[in-house]
């Protein structure tokens, strides 16, 4: 076989690569075209029939609403070098005073044992649970040992949790968050509140391109899953859960809550309580007179927000688990479950599969036709291969449909982010999308492989777990500081009633809040004092 056989096998290989990623692109960019359509046609209508008569929730409504008991859950394998500034900044943050901490460690973590338990000597809601065996195992796993560490707090102190909360070693979480939550559950079982990225510099590709995801999924895509479906799918962080739920779960699944055979259990879990009827929600709620600094994003919005990945090698080892867990041992562990709706979205999770390896594989395509193209105008008097794509063919109008499909992801991945962090992270989120296809790329083959090899074997696939960052003290500077009115009721030394009279009383009087609080005989000056310091 000469040159030139070579490359006409090569063009008929790119004639196929080029007909099966055209049909792949349109078939994932009608699906994409749908889910805005759905979403506009909900905001239209919501905003003609629905706004005008709905009263907004608010921060004094938050606040008057009594505080149920809440357990929060956190797993830790090697988290010693941010699990105490996460607690910390919870402990000092957080608008709630009904709750109580578990962090999950294992035996072998003796560094996050350390840190944790410098936090439980100054703080008797935090507690550290120790499973059993070394780590790590799986998220799953320690999560169910935690459920039986919670189960003992609650027969030794008298408690009843009414509300289980599931948190990471990274999250920053909205002091008004666990308010929401309280307001919800239990007429929801499961309420998920958005879950950002904080904002790292603008030439950092790597953890940008996770803004953009996760603003399109949060802001939009989550939405229109509810609206569709009724049911969402837990992102296992900022996601909470009714006492009932976690009860139901268990009864039906030999007393284990959480599935040990998936390395994504949260998106799992989901979809279980769809199937026992069991009611959720997408909170999307914003509160007005929040101040925060410029690195976080939406400041008015209730959400959970943490550094994702910065690094390549990083990013693809997390979101290899994601795909694992969420496309393969998806599929394994719950099939294709009953019903139209819940169908379709198993089948948009598990798209994925496809259309990361497709998205690199599109470039070469390009490069194909752009370099035969190139060939053909540098030496005319070359010979004329038969060009790949031809004016007025079906594929040639297949490739355009595609073109003005591209261009809506684009523009609506921009506008998403934009409507959360701004103009500029919107611009930005332009480019990081080829980069976010060469990382989807990779964490989707290095997830088959990882999955080949369980076939193969057996043997469980371990917590592929990816190092965390923590936001510095000054970061957090406007997402720590709380108000003073947060700051007593934390520390118990005014009710939310006596807190909403004196609120009621400074707009009539327009003097400082801790005056009027001290007038009505509530606090003392050192009191005053104390709290206007720890903001």
């Amino acid at each position: 076989m000469d040159g030139s056989d070579v490359f006409a096998v090569g063009l008929v290989f790119a004639m196929v690569l080029l007909i099966f990623v055209s049909t792949v692109f349109l078939l994932s960019g009608l699906d994409d075209l749908f889910i805005d359509a759905c979403y506009f046609v909900r905001a239209a209508y919501r905003r003609l029939f629905v706004d005008r008569f709905r009263v907004a929730v608010t921060e004094e409504a938050l606040l008057a609403r009594p505080q149920q008991p809440i357990a929060v859950m956190i797993p830790a394998w090697d988290e010693s070098a941010v699990i105490r500034p996460m607690l910390l900044n919870a402990l000092r943050s957080l608008n709630y005073t009904e709750y109580h901490i578990f962090v999950g460690t294992y035996p072998n973590d003796t560094d996050t044992h350390r840190e944790v338990d410098a936090v439980c000597a100054v703080e008797p809601r935090v507690h550290r649970v120790v499973t059993p065996h070394d780590g790590p195992t799986n998220k799953a796993d320690c999560l169910n040992w935690i459920l039986q560490g919670i189960k003992r707090v609650e027969r030794e102190q008298g408690i009843a949790f009414q509300i289980f909360v599931m948190q990471d070693c990274e999250d920053v979480i909205h002091p008004l968050c666990y308010r929401v939550f309280n307001l919800l559950i239990p007429r929801k079982d499961m309420v998920q509140v958005p879950v950002l990225s904080l904002v790292p510099k603008w030439h950092q590709l790597t953890a940008g391109h996770y803004i953009d995801e996760f603003s399109q999924l949060h802001y939009k895509d989550l939405v229109v899953r509810e609206l569709l479906n009724g049911s969402l799918p837990a992102a296992g962080v900022g996601c909470a859960f009714s006492r009932r739920a976690f009860e139901t779960v268990a009864a039906r699944n030999n007393n284990q809550v959480f599935s040990i055979d998936s390395l994504t259990e949260d998106y799992d879990f989901g979809f279980r309580l769809k199937q026992y009827g069991l009611k959720q929600i997408f909170a999307q709620i914003w509160v007005q007179g929040q101040r925060e600094p410029a690195s976080f994003p939406s400041p008015n919005l209730v959400c959970v927000r943490e550094f994702f990945p910065a690094t390549f090698r990083a990013a693809v080892r997390q979101k290899s688990r994601w795909v694992l867990g969420i496309t393969l041992q998806g599929w394994e562990n719950l099939g294709w479950l009953n019903g139209f709706a819940t169908r379709y979205m198993l089948l948009r999770d598990r798209k994925g599969l496809l259309t990361n390896l497709v998205n690199v594989l599109a470039y070469l395509v390009v490069l194909a036709v752009g370099g035969l193209w190139l060939l053909n105008s540098v030496r005319p008097d070359s010979y004329r291969y038969p060009a790949l794509l031809e004016h007025g063919t079906w594929l040639w109008y297949v490739i355009l449909a595609n073109g003005l499909l591209l261009g809506n992801r684009v523009f609506m991945r921009a506008y998403c982010v934009h409507r959360i962090y701004g103009l500029q992270q919107g611009l930005l989120s332009v480019p990081r999308m080829v980069w976010g296809n060469f990382i989807n790329f990779l964490a989707t083959a290095r997830a088959i492989r990882q999955y080949a090899r369980y076939l193969r074997t057996g043997k469980l696939i371990a917590w592929d777990k990816t190092q965390h960052v923590y936001p510095s003290e000054e970061q957090l500077g406007g997402v720590a500081r709380q108000r003073l009115g947060e700051v007593l009721l934390q520390r118990r030394l005014i009710t939310a009633e006596q807190l909403n009279d004196a609120l009621s009383r400074q707009k009539q009087q327009r003097t400082a809040l801790g005056e009027i609080l001290k007038d009505m005989g509530l606090i003392q000056d050192a009191e005053l004092s104390s709290a206007l310091g720890s903001r």
